[in-house]
């Protein structure tokens, strides 16, 4: 095994590297450059190794893990995405996809987990989230003596570098690295297909009753940028604001998006709701739309799906065929 200093010298100047080269399509080519420094020390090795997780802590990781739980259901999307599901022996109650986490034993919510549950299952190695895991349960685990790393995905950039990272974890890098390049590529190409044409307003509603958005710092405004379109709630001064139907009226959208944590007949409403309105050009012009809260709201793989099915819905003008 390479020493931690190879790993450590690696991982500071691999950020430089990426933002040199741009933000998205060559950061597949930063986080090779950077695993092959140390991958070459940990094949084969039946010991632990020492990776750094995203509270910057040193977790020493046993090689490779077979028994994993994870705390939150992008977590759960990301290493079945990777065909680990084998290896998963417990999710958080929400984790849903593919069909064949529906199987796995639960173990409470991803913000109230079930500690006791986690600890029999016995696993070699539990896969957390920065945001929603709780510190004192994150605490517990550890003193019962379960190796806990924490992951951070709460934009696209971070979902990739997740995908490499459980890669590593799981001694998989080479195919990780490969199928987190794949999801580059699906951006990079709609981003490139949209960039030339006009951004219509968009409004996106998270929520029916109170009517809540988005602004610039969450993920689901870059998801739109990304997508071609202009947030009408951008430079509001919280993440989450309640608006009202006369600032959305007043805001013109031409595109309406309606997503949330409850699916079927509540959006269905909503989405009605709005159609009473048709001094809205959203409106008028037959542009209010569902989209499914698990392609956008989760920063999974299904992410770039998300991304996608917004890029079609914001510009339906563009060939979509390929």
């Amino acid at each position: 095994m390479r020493p931690i200093s190879a790993v450590k010298t690696a991982r500071e100047i691999a950020p430089s590297i990426c933002r040199n080269l741009g933000r998205l399509g060559l950061l597949s080519v930063c986080l090779f450059a950077l695993f092959t420094m140390v991958e070459d020390g940990w094949a084969g090795s039946a010991q632990n190794v020492v990776v750094t997780d995203q509270l910057g802590r040193d977790v020493h990781i046993p090689q490779p893990p077979r028994r994993i739980v994870t705390l939150a259901p992008s977590i759960t999307e990301i290493v079945f995405y990777l065909g680990l599901g084998d290896r998963v022996v417990g999710v958080t109650r929400f984790s849903n996809y593919p069909d064949e986490a529906n199987l796995k034993p639960r173990v409470g919510s991803y913000t109230d987990l079930n500690v006791e549950r986690i600890i029999s299952l016995a696993p070699d190695l539990v896969l957390g989230t920065r945001d929603g895991n709780q510190p004192g349960s994150v605490r517990l685990m550890e003193q019962a003596g379960l190796t806990v790393f924490i992951l951070d995905t709460k934009d696209l950039d971070q979902v990739i570098e997740t995908i490499v990272t459980v890669g590593r974890l799981c001694s998989i890098s080479n195919k990780a690295i490969r199928m987190a390049g794949d999801l580059e590529h699906r951006i990079e190409r709609l981003r490139q297909k949209v960039q030339s044409h006009p951004k219509p307003r968009v409004f996106f509603q998270i929520n029916p009753r109170p009517i809540m958005s988005i602004n610039k710092e969450t993920f689901l405004h870059d998801l739109i940028s990304l997508a071609g379109g202009r947030n009408i709630a951008a430079e509001a001064t919280i993440k989450y604001p309640r608006i009202s139907i006369e600032e959305v009226i007043q805001r013109k959208p031409e595109v309406i998006i309606v997503a949330g944590m409850k699916q079927g007949r509540s959006l269905e409403e909503a989405r009605r709701r709005w159609l009473e309105f048709p001094l809205i050009p959203a409106v008028k012009n037959g542009r209010v739309h569902l989209i499914d809260s698990d392609l956008t709201n989760r920063p999974s793989p299904r992410i770039v799906q998300g991304l996608e099915t917004m890029a079609r819905l914001i510009h339906p003008e563009l060939k979509w065929d390929d």
